[in-house]
């Protein structure tokens, strides 16, 4: 299916696929293992233990190379629709590639360090990478809006901008609530100290998650009009 894609829009369809298995694989795994209770976990409590961590570690990296192969192809896109239409500085598209590229490299510290076996790098790469997703995607709505309504509808940026705006809503309670949080562990049960605030933390932090997911999945359409053509030269001395 994801062959049959005009264009290049197989990239986000593929981005968009493998991350959302990577959430609910590990999680299955991790539940049926007994390491995490079902009942909303942190995304990063279910690649922990193994053998959800080695599933986690690879499937998130990955996620995190089509990610940046995404926003890359996203950038260059933009630069393209520029050059006839003008409607956003060429160096504001590079600043908002960059902090998307920010956030693939928080992902792939978060896959890299787990939770228990190295925290601070753990936290530092969470926060990064759900920090740079935020503001990427609230910087790509905005220039979604300025390129209407030549090459995005208002439907779709709307729909995105109603993304963003869920996104930033629970990133800020999952990062009040998580630094309430007095400890490091994955075995949490209801009713112990923490437990609320850890559990309003991880529904943030999976609104935030599958927030990405679905912005990503509105660029399809976009990537369906481009394609890109790679050509090699051989030149003789």
């Amino acid at each position: 299916m994801l062959c049959c894609m005009p264009g290049v829009a197989f990239v986000p369809a593929l981005l968009v696929s493998w991350s959302s298995a990577a959430f609910i694989i590990s999680y299955v795994i991790a539940v049926l293992a007994g390491h995490v209770e079902p009942l909303v976990p942190y995304i990063s409590d279910t690649g922990t233990k193994p053998p959800e961590s080695g599933v986690f570690g690879f499937m998130i990296n990955i996620s995190a190379l089509l990610a940046a192969i995404t926003m890359y192809i996203r950038y260059l896109l933009i630069e393209k629709q520029n050059e006839s239409s003008h409607f956003v500085r060429s160096s504001c598209n590079m600043f908002t590639l960059c902090i998307g590229l920010m956030g693939c490299t928080g992902m792939g510290i978060v896959a890299t360090f787990q939770e228990l076996a190295v925290p601070s790098v753990h936290d530092i790469g969470a926060l990064v990478a759900f920090g740079s997703g935020v503001v990427y995607i609230t910087l790509q709505s905005l220039i979604s809006y300025k390129s209407c309504p030549r090459w995005n509808t208002y439907f779709v940026c709307h729909i995105r901008m109603a993304i963003s705006v869920i996104s930033c809503i629970a990133f800020i309670p999952m990062i009040v609530f998580a630094s309430k949080v007095s400890m490091t562990k994955i075995d949490w049960t209801p009713g112990e100290k923490d437990y609320t605030y850890h559990f309003m933390s991880a529904i943030c932090e999976w609104t935030v998650a599958f927030g990405f997911i679905f912005f990503f999945l509105t660029f399809i359409r976009d990537f369906q009009r481009f394609s890109i053509r790679i050509s090699t030269e051989i030149h003789e001395d």
